[in-house]
């Protein structure tokens, strides 16, 4: 029996993944995936799966994600369920699918949030206190 560890993250958020031959089932944090909210995110999740077809019907993969916000969460499970399927299967074509589709689905998107300054709690990372001089 074959069995893929593959990892996605965004932002904050860190997704693994195991994919192993099985049925087609799909569980994020123990959960089943068509039981997700927010829908959106469920949306994004999903993604790699239909794309990949027939082929992600015959793995079964299990996905723990923490950190980051919600969509932050799905991004990385979709993009650690790609990694795993591509993987898993050896197949290229797949792999071309999905760069095609989006290529953030394989490449990491490095875009972090800029941090804020000292001695400016409230406000972002590069505003600064308005003058006035009248």
């Amino acid at each position: 029996m074959k069995i893929v560890q593959s990892s996605g993250k965004r932002k904050r958020a860190v997704a693994r993944a195991v994919v192993t031959e099985g049925k087609g089932r799909v569980r994020v944090n123990r959960k089943p995936l068509v039981l997700v909210e927010p829908e959106m995110a469920k949306l994004k999740m999903m993604e790699p799966i239909y794309i990949a077809g027939d082929i992600a019907s015959s793995y079964d993969i299990n996905i723990k994600v923490y950190g980051g916000g919600i969509m932050g969460q799905a991004d990385a499970c979709r993009m650690a369920i790609a990694q795993g399927l591509v993987e898993i299967s050896g197949d290229m074509e797949l792999k071309d699918r999905y760069m095609e589709y989006d290529r953030s689905m394989l490449k990491g998107d490095t875009r972090r949030t800029e941090q804020h300054k000292p001695n400016k709690s409230s406000q972002g990372a590069r505003a600064k206190r308005q003058k006035s001089y009248r």
